[in-house]
């Protein structure tokens, strides 16, 4: 994970307000995420879209325009089901910022890999950089020819993956929930190592460690 906010395009603004009820009130979203709506969001405004007609990169059928989101966080966390609400009712990749306003106002970056189908989008666990302050200097966009080259290099810095050249949107969200599970698999060996008292028991958990934590460094 790399800590980083993007300096969006001028030429890509749209800044429209979208009442957070719109994600709520068709009764498609359970009572629990209708709560963490009211009580984590203060606003949701649809700030930015890359499209071809606006940054002239071409999409695709899996990439077709991607949208900038932000937040205003009423506290200091906006639930995964909320992002993941927003990000199923809009059918394009969704890149949200989310700022909570303290003393000295903060923002972070937060996405999931989003693959298009017929149905409801398929999406990945959320990642996302740490808290920066608002004031933070923007980088440029990466650069890209593409909008699926610049939507797998702007969730980049958010992955705990590197995309490797010509994979597939689809092939990355694999790819990630593998390492998801690997690494739930090696923090469950470590555990068990450091508290297991006998030593052929030992040496049979760290030639298991070992061999996932391999696994795991193949698939990054």
């Amino acid at each position: 994970m790399t800590d980083i906010l993007y300096r969006w395009p001028e030429a890509a603004k749209f800044g429209r307000r979208v009442p957070k009820e719109k994600f709520y009130e068709h009764g498609t979203v359970s009572t629990a995420v209708r709560e963490k709506f009211i009580n984590e969001v203060q606003r949701i405004t649809w700030a930015y879209k890359l499209a071809e007609t606006t940054i002239n990169l071409p999409g695709t059928s899996a990439v077709p325009e991607i949208q900038v989101f932000t937040i205003d966080a009423k506290t200091d966390y906006v639930s995964e089901g909320v992002l993941g609400a927003i990000d199923k009712a809009i059918p394009f990749p969704i890149i949200f910022e989310i700022a909570r306003h303290r003393e000295q106002p903060e923002v972070r970056i937060a996405a999931a890999h989003k693959q298009l189908g017929a149905g409801t989008p398929k999406l990945s666990a959320y990642y996302s950089t740490g808290w920066q302050p608002e004031d933070t200097t923007r980088q440029a966009l990466p650069t890209a020819i593409t909008l699926p080259a610049l939507y797998a290099a702007l969730l980049q810095p958010l992955t705990p993956i590197t995309a490797r050249p010509g994979e597939e949107m689809s092939d990355v969200a694999d790819r990630l929930a593998t390492v998801r599970k690997l690494e739930r698999e090696v923090a469950s060996l470590e555990r068990k190592l450091r508290t297991e008292p006998q030593l052929n028991r030992k040496v049979e958990l760290r030639r298991a460690l070992k061999t996932k934590q391999h696994e795991l460094e193949q698939q990054r």
